[in-house]
Protein backbone atom coordinates (compact mmCIF):
# COMPACT_ATOMS: atom_id res chain seq x y z
CA UNK A 1 0.00 0.00 0.00
CA UNK A 2 1.35 3.41 -1.05
CA UNK A 3 2.19 5.71 1.86
CA UNK A 4 0.79 9.26 1.88
CA UNK A 5 3.27 12.15 2.25
CA UNK A 6 3.72 13.34 5.77
CA UNK A 7 3.61 16.88 7.10
CA UNK A 8 7.32 17.29 6.41
CA UNK A 9 6.86 16.31 2.78
CA UNK A 10 3.99 18.75 2.31
CA UNK A 11 6.03 21.55 3.86
CA UNK A 12 8.96 20.76 1.57
CA UNK A 13 6.71 20.81 -1.51
CA UNK A 14 5.16 24.14 -0.43
CA UNK A 15 8.61 25.66 0.12
CA UNK A 16 9.71 24.50 -3.33
CA UNK A 17 6.63 26.07 -4.91
CA UNK A 18 7.38 29.35 -3.11
CA UNK A 19 10.96 29.27 -4.38
CA UNK A 20 9.82 28.67 -7.99
CA UNK A 21 7.29 31.49 -7.73
CA UNK A 22 9.89 33.89 -6.33
CA UNK A 23 12.32 32.87 -9.06
CA UNK A 24 9.67 33.49 -11.72
CA UNK A 25 8.89 36.91 -10.28
CA UNK A 26 12.59 37.83 -10.28
CA UNK A 27 12.99 36.73 -13.89
CA UNK A 28 9.90 38.73 -14.91
CA UNK A 29 11.24 41.81 -13.08
CA UNK A 30 14.62 41.48 -14.78
CA UNK A 31 12.93 41.26 -18.18
CA UNK A 32 10.75 44.29 -17.41
CA UNK A 33 13.74 46.33 -16.25
CA UNK A 34 15.68 45.31 -19.36
CA UNK A 35 12.80 46.35 -21.63
CA UNK A 36 12.51 49.70 -19.84
CA UNK A 37 16.23 50.26 -20.27
CA UNK A 38 16.04 49.39 -23.97
CA UNK A 39 13.06 51.71 -24.51
CA UNK A 40 14.90 54.54 -22.76
CA UNK A 41 17.85 53.94 -25.09
CA UNK A 42 15.55 53.91 -28.14
CA UNK A 43 13.90 57.17 -27.05
CA UNK A 44 17.28 58.79 -26.61
CA UNK A 45 18.36 57.64 -30.06
CA UNK A 46 15.05 58.83 -31.48
CA UNK A 47 15.61 62.30 -30.04
CA UNK A 48 19.07 62.40 -31.57
CA UNK A 49 17.64 61.23 -34.90
CA UNK A 50 14.98 63.97 -34.75
CA UNK A 51 17.59 66.64 -34.09
CA UNK A 52 19.70 65.45 -37.00
CA UNK A 53 16.81 65.18 -39.50
CA UNK A 54 14.63 68.03 -38.26
CA UNK A 55 14.30 69.71 -41.66
CA UNK A 56 13.48 66.46 -43.46
CA UNK A 57 10.75 65.63 -40.92
CA UNK A 58 9.15 69.04 -41.39
CA UNK A 59 9.37 69.25 -45.18
CA UNK A 60 9.11 65.65 -46.46
CA UNK A 61 5.70 64.01 -45.84
CA UNK A 62 7.00 60.49 -46.59
CA UNK A 63 9.91 60.92 -44.20
CA UNK A 64 7.50 62.39 -41.62
CA UNK A 65 5.22 59.32 -41.83
CA UNK A 66 8.21 57.00 -41.31
CA UNK A 67 9.27 59.09 -38.32
CA UNK A 68 5.80 58.68 -36.77
CA UNK A 69 6.06 54.91 -37.24
CA UNK A 70 9.37 54.87 -35.36
CA UNK A 71 7.83 56.94 -32.58
CA UNK A 72 4.88 54.55 -32.25
CA UNK A 73 7.22 51.56 -31.85
CA UNK A 74 8.82 53.08 -28.74
CA UNK A 75 5.64 54.53 -27.29
CA UNK A 76 6.32 58.19 -28.12
CA UNK A 77 3.52 60.49 -29.35
CA UNK A 78 4.98 63.74 -30.74
CA UNK A 79 1.44 65.12 -31.01
CA UNK A 80 0.44 64.48 -27.42
CA UNK A 81 1.09 68.09 -26.45
CA UNK A 82 1.76 71.41 -28.15
CA UNK A 83 4.38 72.08 -25.50
CA UNK A 84 7.42 70.16 -24.40
CA UNK A 85 10.44 68.58 -26.06
CA UNK A 86 8.92 67.56 -29.42
CA UNK A 87 7.05 70.80 -29.92
CA UNK A 88 10.17 72.82 -29.20
CA UNK A 89 12.44 70.61 -31.28
CA UNK A 90 10.30 70.11 -34.39
CA UNK A 91 7.39 72.50 -34.09
CA UNK A 92 5.43 69.42 -35.15
CA UNK A 93 2.62 70.06 -32.70
CA UNK A 94 2.01 73.48 -34.20
CA UNK A 95 2.10 71.97 -37.70
CA UNK A 96 -0.76 69.55 -36.98
CA UNK A 97 -2.65 72.11 -34.90
CA UNK A 98 -2.64 74.50 -37.87
CA UNK A 99 -3.56 71.66 -40.24
CA UNK A 100 -6.48 70.71 -38.01
CA UNK A 101 -7.84 74.25 -38.05
CA UNK A 102 -7.64 74.33 -41.85
CA UNK A 103 -9.46 70.98 -42.04
CA UNK A 104 -12.24 72.35 -39.83
CA UNK A 105 -12.50 75.43 -42.04
CA UNK A 106 -12.83 73.34 -45.23
CA UNK A 107 -15.34 70.93 -43.69
CA UNK A 108 -17.48 73.81 -42.42
CA UNK A 109 -17.41 75.71 -45.71
CA UNK A 110 -18.33 72.63 -47.79
CA UNK A 111 -20.99 71.31 -45.38
CA UNK A 112 -23.91 73.00 -47.24
CA UNK A 113 -22.88 71.05 -50.37
CA UNK A 114 -21.95 67.65 -48.90
CA UNK A 115 -23.84 67.47 -45.61
CA UNK A 116 -20.64 67.07 -43.60
CA UNK A 117 -19.18 64.09 -45.46
CA UNK A 118 -16.21 64.69 -47.75
CA UNK A 119 -13.87 62.36 -49.61
CA UNK A 120 -10.44 62.28 -47.93
CA UNK A 121 -8.62 62.71 -51.26
CA UNK A 122 -10.75 65.73 -52.11
CA UNK A 123 -10.10 67.21 -48.65
CA UNK A 124 -6.35 66.76 -49.11
CA UNK A 125 -6.50 68.42 -52.54
CA UNK A 126 -8.35 71.40 -51.10
CA UNK A 127 -5.85 71.59 -48.22
CA UNK A 128 -2.93 71.69 -50.64
CA UNK A 129 -4.60 74.49 -52.58
CA UNK A 130 -5.20 76.36 -49.34
CA UNK A 131 -1.58 75.89 -48.26
CA UNK A 132 0.09 76.43 -51.64
CA UNK A 133 2.08 79.34 -50.23
CA UNK A 134 3.51 77.10 -47.46
CA UNK A 135 6.78 75.30 -48.01
CA UNK A 136 5.82 72.12 -46.14
CA UNK A 137 4.07 69.51 -48.31
CA UNK A 138 1.28 67.45 -46.78
CA UNK A 139 0.10 63.89 -47.33
CA UNK A 140 -3.01 61.86 -46.56
CA UNK A 141 -1.15 60.50 -43.55
CA UNK A 142 -0.76 64.07 -42.23
CA UNK A 143 -4.49 64.68 -42.73
CA UNK A 144 -5.39 61.48 -40.91
CA UNK A 145 -3.16 62.37 -37.95
CA UNK A 146 -4.60 65.87 -37.72
CA UNK A 147 -8.16 64.53 -37.88
CA UNK A 148 -7.43 61.99 -35.14
CA UNK A 149 -6.55 64.92 -32.86
CA UNK A 150 -9.80 66.71 -33.74
CA UNK A 151 -11.74 63.85 -32.11
CA UNK A 152 -10.83 65.34 -28.74
CA UNK A 153 -13.07 68.30 -29.59
CA UNK A 154 -16.06 65.98 -29.47
CA UNK A 155 -17.45 67.63 -32.60
CA UNK A 156 -17.98 64.49 -34.67
CA UNK A 157 -14.79 64.55 -36.74
CA UNK A 158 -14.02 61.03 -37.87
CA UNK A 159 -12.64 59.08 -40.83
CA UNK A 160 -14.86 56.23 -42.05
CA UNK A 161 -14.06 53.62 -44.68
CA UNK A 162 -16.63 53.03 -47.42
CA UNK A 163 -15.46 50.41 -49.89
CA UNK A 164 -11.97 51.37 -51.04
CA UNK A 165 -12.35 55.03 -50.12
CA UNK A 166 -12.04 57.00 -46.92
CA UNK A 167 -14.57 59.71 -46.10
CA UNK A 168 -14.19 62.43 -43.47
CA UNK A 169 -17.28 63.01 -41.37
CA UNK A 170 -17.56 66.38 -39.63
CA UNK A 171 -21.05 65.99 -38.14
CA UNK A 172 -22.16 63.48 -35.47
CA UNK A 173 -24.31 61.52 -37.93
CA UNK A 174 -24.49 57.80 -37.27
CA UNK A 175 -24.26 55.80 -40.49
CA UNK A 176 -25.35 52.17 -40.36
CA UNK A 177 -24.48 49.30 -42.72
CA UNK A 178 -27.29 50.17 -45.13
CA UNK A 179 -26.07 53.75 -45.51
CA UNK A 180 -22.49 52.59 -46.04
CA UNK A 181 -23.64 50.08 -48.66
CA UNK A 182 -25.41 52.83 -50.64
CA UNK A 183 -22.39 55.14 -50.38
CA UNK A 184 -20.16 52.36 -51.67
CA UNK A 185 -22.56 51.70 -54.54
CA UNK A 186 -22.54 55.41 -55.44
CA UNK A 187 -18.76 55.43 -55.85
CA UNK A 188 -19.03 54.19 -59.44
CA UNK A 189 -20.85 57.22 -60.87
CA UNK A 190 -21.63 59.56 -57.97
CA UNK A 191 -25.34 58.70 -57.76
CA UNK A 192 -27.80 55.82 -57.37
CA UNK A 193 -31.46 55.16 -58.10
CA UNK A 194 -33.98 53.21 -56.03
CA UNK A 195 -34.18 50.51 -58.73
CA UNK A 196 -30.40 50.18 -58.79
CA UNK A 197 -30.19 49.86 -55.00
CA UNK A 198 -32.91 47.19 -55.02
CA UNK A 199 -31.25 45.23 -57.83
CA UNK A 200 -27.59 45.50 -56.82
CA UNK A 201 -28.10 45.00 -53.09
CA UNK A 202 -31.09 42.62 -53.29
CA UNK A 203 -33.16 44.89 -51.04
CA UNK A 204 -36.88 45.51 -50.87
CA UNK A 205 -38.20 48.84 -52.12
CA UNK A 206 -39.06 49.93 -48.58
CA UNK A 207 -35.56 49.26 -47.28
CA UNK A 208 -33.94 51.17 -50.14
CA UNK A 209 -36.27 54.19 -49.84
CA UNK A 210 -35.92 54.32 -46.04
CA UNK A 211 -32.10 54.39 -46.19
CA UNK A 212 -32.07 56.97 -49.00
CA UNK A 213 -34.57 59.20 -47.20
CA UNK A 214 -32.35 59.18 -44.11
CA UNK A 215 -29.34 60.21 -46.20
CA UNK A 216 -31.45 62.98 -47.73
CA UNK A 217 -32.60 64.21 -44.32
CA UNK A 218 -29.00 64.32 -43.09
CA UNK A 219 -27.96 66.41 -46.11
CA UNK A 220 -25.63 63.73 -47.45
CA UNK A 221 -27.60 63.21 -50.66
CA UNK A 222 -29.33 65.43 -53.21
CA UNK A 223 -32.19 64.67 -55.60
CA UNK A 224 -32.01 65.04 -59.38
CA UNK A 225 -35.34 64.64 -61.20
CA UNK A 226 -34.07 66.07 -64.48
CA UNK A 227 -33.14 62.84 -66.29
CA UNK A 228 -34.79 62.21 -69.66
CA UNK A 229 -35.95 58.74 -68.62
CA UNK A 230 -37.81 60.18 -65.66
CA UNK A 231 -35.77 58.30 -63.06
CA UNK A 232 -35.05 60.01 -59.75
CA UNK A 233 -31.34 60.00 -59.00
CA UNK A 234 -29.78 60.44 -55.58
CA UNK A 235 -26.49 62.29 -55.89
CA UNK A 236 -23.76 62.14 -53.24
CA UNK A 237 -21.40 65.15 -53.30
CA UNK A 238 -18.86 63.23 -51.22
CA UNK A 239 -18.60 60.70 -54.07
CA UNK A 240 -18.67 63.16 -56.97
CA UNK A 241 -16.70 66.31 -57.71
CA UNK A 242 -17.98 69.51 -56.12
CA UNK A 243 -17.19 71.21 -59.40
CA UNK A 244 -19.64 69.03 -61.35
CA UNK A 245 -21.77 71.00 -63.76
CA UNK A 246 -24.78 68.69 -63.37
CA UNK A 247 -27.96 70.59 -62.43
CA UNK A 248 -29.35 69.29 -59.17
CA UNK A 249 -32.68 70.07 -57.52
CA UNK A 250 -32.64 69.87 -53.74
Amino acid sequence: MRRRPGIGGLQTAAAARDQYRALGENVAKLRTDLMKEQLATFRSQLEEFARKHKNDIRKNPTFRAQFHEMCAKVGVDPLASHKGFWAELLGIGDFYYELGLQIIDICMSTRPQNGGLINLQELCTMLRQKRKSDREAISEDDCLRAISKLKTLGSGFEVISVGKRKLVRSVPTELNKDHNAILELAQAQGFVTVDEVERRLSWTSGRAIDALDTLLDEGLAMIDDGHSDGRRCYWFPCESSLSSSVAIDV
